[in-house]
């Protein structure tokens, strides 16, 4: 597959390095940094495009500004591109009315598109989290996501002593953030996994914004954060001992309000 990597600046860099170092050695992937100064309004966005660029299949757009998205249809035109991913980590960079715009126009010329807030939502069939997931249906982008997308771990652990023994990455975020996780969880009891993924998604640094979000009244950065959490809490779940809490001062009773019966109907009774 071949994937043409947009980039503006650092947070598309260090996404771009990433997939250098770990994307399926079939794959090439190239790059075309976008101007840094790009105006909000373009009456001709050629004018800011180079002459040529190398084909491919895929349109990775990692802008950090508006304009960026403008440019992505004159960009699919030069390099035949039959699918688009154009992420919203942050939603100054991509407004909703822009990518829904973005959408249409794409559509119009047979390409697809997805639009995955946060980037490390997307999966072979879907993005974005809770009752704003969206379904998509396009080989491409799926192929892209068997590999980058919503973070996928295998954690092994020690059943007698509760600890993680090793964890591997199935799928990759695209920033690496999840390669950095499973590296931190080996040696980490399973009481503790959740935390401590939490902590380390926090510590690589998550590229997401730390605003709130209005569709999600969090930042997308916790929310990316909780995607990891979730996926390594249900790894280690089968492992974890849950505690119950009974109030003080209270006896627990039978149906029958005795609290020495035992359950069922007690002795005596036909």
């Amino acid at each position: 597959m071949r994937v043409l990597v947009i980039t503006q600046g650092e947070y598309g860099k260090r996404m771009l390095q990433n997939l250098h170092r770990h994307a399926p050695a079939n794959w090439d992937v190239s790059e075309w940094q976008a101007p840094p100064d790009l105006p909000m309004v373009m009456d001709y966005p050629e004018d800011y495009l180079p002459k040529s660029l190398p084909a491919c299949d895929l349109i990775l757009a990692l802008g950090e500004n508006p304009a960026v998205a403008e440019l992505i249809p004159e960009v699919a035109k030069l390099t035949v591109a039959r699918s688009v991913i154009a992420p919203v980590d942050r939603s100054e960079w991509l407004p909703k009315g822009l990518a829904r715009q973005l959408e249409t126009w794409l559509k119009g010329m047979g390409v697809s598109a997805v639009f995955p807030k946060p980037l490390c939502s997307l999966t072979e069939t879907t993005y974005n989290v809770r009752r704003y997931s969206v379904d998509y249906s396009d080989e491409l982008i799926a192929e892209f996501a068997r590999h980058f997308g919503r973070p996928r771990f295998r954690v092994d652990v020690d059943p007698a002593r509760k600890i993680i023994v090793s964890a591997k990455v199935e799928r990759d975020a695209v920033c690496g953030c999840a390669r950095y996780i499973a590296e931190g969880l080996t040696g980490i009891s399973v009481e503790e996994a959740e935390f401590q993924a939490g902590m380390l998604h926090h510590h690589y640094p998550c590229l997401a914004a730390m605003g709130i979000d209005n569709d999600f009244g969090d930042t997308l950065m916790h929310v990316s954060g909780n995607i990891s959490k979730e996926e390594v809490k249900s790894q280690v779940a089968p492992y974890v001992t849950v505690q119950y809490l009974t109030p003080q001062g209270r006896v627990e009773t039978s149906a029958f309000g005795d609290p020495n019966a035992k359950s069922g109907r007690g002795q005596g009774a036909d």
